[in-house]
């Protein structure tokens, strides 16, 4: 697309460099290039993105929408100015939404304010939303980058996406089918994620921590610790979705277990899990004891190490785990649906 004619001085002058922002959009494109899937029909650039779907074999195609951002977790990519990961938990958060439905993700939008468009730093934070992109199997269609001067500083930005899939109605997993005796299984998550960084944030004091202190319990920088990118749990859901009678599934974000594994739970029925079976990451041993943090509140604000709950059928479990495990996800049983009036039991 030829913009050599596209200049305002007017504009310029009030902060905003449409220039950079065609740079912005020329360093992207070879990272949007790999997120290419059959379906898509637009390139960047136009007013909105084309995705023709492959509904071959459904009956009732259904799509399904989410969309989210990374949170203040942004706040220590600007402070480490490592800005090639925060993508991937923008994805992540849309994805691992709809993917707990049935459906798979197929296209992809984001959208970042920054106070100052820097062409290389806006194609870096978009190389890690197409790593993302890749990772779920959807494609990167479409965005808008957004020059704030004056209302937002130089440095900062924020980043959000949205995500549409598609699944056939008649296999959207809801509560219907789940029953007394069903297995928990935890897909365990690579640590904080994309949330409760205004906790963390306020525990490490970040604005006057060294990010770059090495922790020999975390067997990494505190920074790398907060840093690590959300799990994408596209490909391994959908993988025992096929192989297993999967009857819920739960995306672990704000809110912990408390407020999210009731959300795939029916009335009458309880998600009796096990504290002692769930591997919990050391970074939240780390944000308790330097927090003072009481383990009900770690519960429910964390992931625990656990980043998506998945509740199968007993007789399937076996075939789910293998069929997670297949696709790199080390799942294991946290444990089981009981009748029960409160939704999630932690002992």
């Amino acid at each position: 697309m030829d913009h050599s004619n596209s200049h305002s001085a007017s504009y310029a002058a009030a902060g905003v460099n449409i220039e950079a922002g065609y740079e912005g959009v020329r360093l992207m494109k070879k990272h949007v290039a790999r997120t290419m899937i059959p379906g898509v029909v637009s390139d960047i650039g136009g007013f909105g993105g084309l995705f023709t779907p492959d509904i071959a074999g459904m009956t009732e195609p259904t799509l399904v929408m989410g969309t989210d951002g990374v949170g203040t977790k942004q706040r220590i990519a600007q402070l480490m100015d490592k800005h090639d990961t925060v993508g991937i938990d923008c994805v992540a958060m849309c994805v691992n939404d709809i993917v707990c439905c049935g459906a798979k993700p197929i296209a992809f939008l984001d959208y970042i304010a920054i106070g100052k468009n820097e062409p290389e730093k806006v194609a870096t934070l978009v190389s890690g939303v197409a790593e993302g992109c890749v990772q779920g199997g959807c494609a990167l269609i479409g965005g808008e980058t957004a020059e704030h001067p004056g209302t937002m500083a130089a440095d900062d930005y924020d980043l959000a996406g949205f995500a549409v899939g598609i699944v056939d109605k008649s296999k959207i997993i809801d509560q219907n089918s789940m029953k007394e005796g069903d297995v928990v299984l935890a897909l365990p998550s690579s640590g904080i994620h994309s949330n409760g960084y205004s906790l963390v944030r306020k525990v490490f004091d970040v604005e006057n921590t060294d990010l770059n202190k090495y922790y020999e319990e975390l067997g990494q920088t505190l920074g790398e610790a907060l840093l690590t990118p959300t799990v994408i749990y596209v490909k391994p859901a959908l993988a025992a979705i096929a192989a297993a009678e999967v009857h819920g599934i739960s995306h672990i974000t704000g809110g912990g277990f408390y407020e999210n594994l009731p959300r795939c739970i029916p009335a009458g029925l309880s998600a009796k899990i096990e504290k002692a079976a769930i591997k919990i990451p050391a970074i939240f041993s780390l944000l308790q004891r330097e927090g003072n943090i009481p383990e009900r509140d770690m519960y429910n604000t964390y992931n625990m190490g656990v980043g998506m709950a998945m509740i199968v059928s007993r007789e399937s479990a076996d075939a789910a785990i293998a069929a997670l495990t297949a696709e790199g996800c080390n799942a294991y049983v946290i444990g089981e649906i009981v009748c029960g009036e409160d939704p999630v039991v932690l002992w």
